[in-house]
């Protein structure tokens, strides 16, 4: 990347950074500058150049992406920069309130520059500081930030550049004789950029694709077009840019605007455009070549994903309400809903495998080419299979702004069933990555949906989704109603296809309530009426599901022996329906059952089945537990030596996590305290 003039910025803030002698909180360099005045470059060059100072990393996150309606949501901001530093999903924290307590003891005593783009208000970069007086926040925003705490900050203002600076960033830019052979021609250039980098680019770009034009006439025909729109300077020169695409790449433009999500890939810039992959292919080379486009892979996601950064989406729009025609926008929005939502029924039936889902699958949608997903059941070998599903899920993951964005849109265009559709396969990112802010909008929004057609079934679904996230989130009234409605529901549908599985699952949702309110007598009642409903289809991992939480209820409520026979018989049903997860997880359940019953030693053999299980799925949070179980385990043996040793382990796991802090941090008792519930079931 060019890069001229920021001297006297980058001057002060090295000397801001020498002079800082790692305080009790970390030095702020606040970059403010209007859009396109170079500040997320600038906080880059920084960054490299303070990395030697800084070795703990460099953490980067755009606010851009998790804004909705104008505010930023701070907990899912929190959970990227958790998994930038290497948190898995499993282990985030619930809650907004959890997550900064993890992100304060992941950051605490460490050197790290952190880099939050696209601020507009101090209190939104606040939850994002490093804890560590010894590392380093740069702020990009707008506008300065008055809210951040006073002498913690040292603010950086980007001024346009001056006209010298401009005309040798054009130079370096693009090495067009022109420039040197028409200088006025050059300098009215310049002028027209109004010393905006983003502007300069943009302008090199128009010289490229104009190369037998003297510049004096390119000059004359680009002023006279800018004269006539009336906008801010930046937009005039993307007004120019945009004037020089052709129909198709003009057409993309105006259409990404209205994409689902804050980024796209090329797959759903050709299922918005719909006219197949090469088209859109072309028209993404040439918003490419036209400075339309950022494509800078800022999430690491390695698959060609590209965003239009909000002034350009902005921008897009107006060309949009002045060159665009309705249908064909409303076409496109329909066309990027059911696209989305067969890629993401698709990525779910390969990542969960088969479950109780009500939506008609969708067929493929003409013009919009499918994502190369692989069924694991074509994979000649178990771990190939197994990356297969983990690729879908990651798919799903990494697409949740779209989805949840989808979601908004399908309801806004009226398409009912496509959005409470889109909210199951956004039920099982849920389980892995509960985001709750979006996940509660995005439920209510299909129970609005689904009340709004009339569609009963779809109805009881939706509240039984909604209700989890309530529940977990401490709203257990509204959950409760909820669940209550639900089953209401129940008693009008008559009889269609999956209704046996629709009011067992329903039942469940309600035990799952009651087990999370510590009324265990009620859970096992609605776990043992479930389980019936499921003989009764016929549907085993049903019966399984429901035979493993019935002896988790039987065990709370004491009776051992009979918790014991319940878990065996769903381990034996898991192993033979080949659920990996649930067979660690009864595993431990029972393991934990039989340390109650004092048959220490069945009970340790099933720990190190269960832990040999959590260790193959990469799963730390389970790992965590059942090394607290096996510390229990030695202590009652009288091994307190080895006891220690898994407590150290699975203390260890969780301070890796930002779940704790390190031992020479806390009192001894604090230290080795496990987390697990009450008969070692977790």
């Amino acid at each position: 990347m060019n890069f001229v003039n920021r001297e006297d910025e980058q001057t002060r803030a090295f000397a801001a950074v020498e002079e800082w002698n790692g305080r009790s909180r970390p030095l702020c360099l606040a970059l403010s500058g209007p859009g396109g005045s170079g500040k997320t470059e600038l906080a880059f060059r920084i960054a490299r150049a303070l990395r030697d100072r800084c070795p703990d990393g460099v953490l980067y996150v755009d606010l851009d992406d998790f804004r909705r309606d104008g505010a930023v949501e701070a907990a899912d901001a929190l959970g990227q920069m958790l998994g930038s530093l290497g948190i898995g999903p499993e282990m985030l924290g619930h809650t907004f309130k959890a997550r900064c307590r993890q992100y304060w003891t992941q950051t605490d005593g460490k050197r790290l520059i952190v880099i939050i783009d696209n601020a507009r208000y101090g209190a939104e970069a606040v939850p994002l500081l490093p804890a560590s007086g010894a590392g380093v926040a740069i702020i990009a925003s707008h506008g300065p930030l008055y809210d951040i705490e006073d002498g913690a900050t040292v603010d950086l203002e980007l001024p346009p550049l001056d006209e010298a600076d401009s005309a040798e960033l054009l130079r370096l830019i693009v090495r067009d004789p022109r420039l040197t052979d028409e200088p006025e021609a050059a300098r009215g250039l310049v002028h027209l950029c109004s010393g905006l980098p983003a502007a300069l680019h943009v302008a090199a770009r128009w010289i490229r694709k104009h190369r037998r034009r003297p510049l004096s006439r390119l000059l004359a025909e680009l002023t006279r077009e800018l004269n006539e729109k009336g906008v801010p300077v930046v937009e005039q020169v993307w007004d120019a840019a945009y004037r020089s695409l052709g129909d198709r790449a003009a057409l993309l433009y105006r259409l990404l605007a209205d994409h689902p999500g804050p980024s796209f890939t090329p797959e759903s810039a050709a299922a918005i455009l719909g006219l197949g992959r090469d088209a859109a292919d072309e028209a993404l080379e040439e918003l490419e070549t036209a400075g339309l486009l950022d494509t800078r892979d800022v999430l690491g996601t390695e698959d060609g994903r590209m965003r239009l950064p909000e002034l350009l989406r902005a921008h897009a729009r107006r060309r949009g309400l002045q060159d665009g025609d309705e249908t064909g926008l409303a076409d496109a929005r329909r066309r990027i809903v059911l696209w989305f939502l067969r890629q993401a029924q698709r990525a779910d039936a390969l990542a969960a495998g088969p479950r109780l889902v009500l939506a008609d699958a969708v067929p493929p949608v003409p013009g919009a080419p499918d994502l190369p997903l692989a069924a694991p059941e074509g994979a000649e070998r178990p771990d190939e299979a197994a990356a297969r599903a983990r690729r879908a899920a990651r798919w799903l993951h990494t697409e949740r702004h779209a989805l949840f964005a989808s979601v908004r849109l399908a309801y806004s265009l009226g398409l009912d069933t496509e959005t409470w559709a889109l909210c199951e396969p956004l039920w099982t990112h849920y389980l892995d990555h509960p985001h709750r802010t979006d996940d509660i909008e995005a439920f209510r929004t299909g129970v609005a949906a689904a009340s709004r057609a009339g569609d009963l079934p779809a109805l009881v679904r939706m509240r039984c989704q909604l209700a989890r996230p309530l529940w977990e989130q401490g709203e257990t009234d509204e959950a409760a109603d909820e669940l209550e409605r639900a089953l209401a529901t129940l008693n009008t549908l008559g009889d269609f296809a999956q209704a046996g599985k629709l009011a067992a699952s329903t039942v469940e949702f309600r035990g799952m309530l009651r087990s999370a309110q510590g009324d265990w007598a009620a859970a096992a009642a609605d776990f043992r009426r479930s389980r019936e409903a499921h003989r009764a289809i016929p549907n085993p991992y049903g019966v399984m599901l429901q035979t493993y939480r019935l002896g988790q209820a039987t065990a709370e409520l004491g009776d051992l022996e009979a918790a014991a026979l319940l878990l065996e018989q769903a381990h034996g049903a898991a192993v033979e329906l080949k659920r990996d997860r649930l067979t660690a997880r009864t595993g431990f359940a029972l393991g934990g059952v039989l340390r109650g019953l004092g048959r220490t030693e069945e009970a340790r053999a099933w720990y190190e089945a269960s832990l040999a299980g959590a260790r193959g799925r990469g799963s730390e949070a389970d790992e965590a537990r059942i090394l607290d179980a096996f510390a229990a385990l030695a202590e009652e043996a009288g091994r307190p030596d080895e006891a220690e040793e898994h407590r150290t382990a699975a203390h260890a796991i969780r301070v890796r996590n930002g779940l704790g802090q390190p031992a020479d941090r806390l009192p001894p008792a604090c230290a080795i305290q496990p987390d697990g519930m009450r008969n070692g079931l977790g």
